[in-house]
């Protein structure tokens, strides 16, 4: 018997230009839930008007889509499995966003040392690596040293992981929902 792989799951977008509608994500990924994507934009929201994003290991590309929806003027996402960023760009394409955003399949760590230009221009980056992976550490690290002053830098985490010691970008909120710690950094 041939085992089909299986449809992808179903989440909304928050609010602004495109709240309500429909994103596809991957199945296997853990999409950051509702009550936390809306309290990651109450957050950032004066950061966002005009912001060039980043979304890292974007998976579906919820929280930059939500990003745009909200006012953003361009995102990147980039996520290193094929099947997540075919996702991201099918949503994309649904949502009319092709010439605001790009997706790139690419390891998060070599892309970020690869692409410093489009790192420092950023004035918003979103990162939501898979929870307890070291992973995240590696990513702030080189974001430390790459984001432009006065970028915003958004962690999503297991609560219980700690951030690195970091020099440039400093921790400006912190908040936890459930198992899941949100991470807001500014780069100084």
């Amino acid at each position: 018997m041939t085992r089909r792989p299986a449809p992808s799951a179903h989440l909304r977008v928050g609010a602004g230009e495109f709240g309500g509608r429909r994103l596809n994500a991957p199945r296997g990924i853990r999409p950051t839930q509702g009550l936390v994507r809306e309290a990651i934009f109450n957050l950032v929201a004066p950061v966002l008007d005009g912001a060039h994003v980043l979304d890292l290991f974007a998976g579906s590309g919820a929280l930059g889509i939500e990003a745009l929806s909200r006012g953003a003027a361009s995102a990147t996402f980039v996520d290193q499995d094929e099947h997540a960023v075919r996702i991201v760009r099918q949503n994309l394409d649904a949502l009319g966003l092709e010439g605001r955003a790009r997706a790139a399949r690419a390891d998060v760590t070599r892309w970020l040392t690869t692409n410093p230009h489009e790192v420092s221009r950023a004035s918003l980056v979103l990162l939501d690596p898979p929870y307890n992976d070291a992973v995240l550490e590696h990513a702030l690290a080189l974001l430390d040293s790459l984001v432009a002053e006065g970028a915003t830098v958004v962690a999503e985490r297991f609560h219980r992981q700690a951030l690195p010691e970091l020099g440039r970008l400093r921790a400006d909120r912190e908040r936890r929902y459930g198992d899941t710690g949100v991470s807001v950094l500014v780069a100084g």
